[in-house]
């Protein structure tokens, strides 16, 4: 559990978890939004929080397997 207590593994979630976060909410804005005005932008909000929330799950996961100054799988 002493993982999860460094700050690299924490730079590195939340590094992912921003772009995580900012690939989902492109890919909905470009699903069909013609405009600002025609964007549904609490959907845009609900589905990047999630991914958000997956990301970081994804990294806590990793971080019990891999590198353990690091948020990724691979060591």
């Amino acid at each position: 559990m002493s993982n999860f207590i460094t700050s690299k593994f924490w730079a590195d979630s939340t590094e992912r978890a921003v772009k995580t976060a900012a690939q989902a909410a492109l890919g909905v804005l470009g699903a069909g939004a013609l405009g600002v005005l025609d964007v549904d932008w609490a959907n845009v909000g609900s589905v990047a929080a999630l991914a958000t929330v997956v990301s970081l799950l994804t990294s806590l996961a990793s971080g019990a397997k891999g590198d353990s100054d690091s948020a990724s799988l691979i060591d």
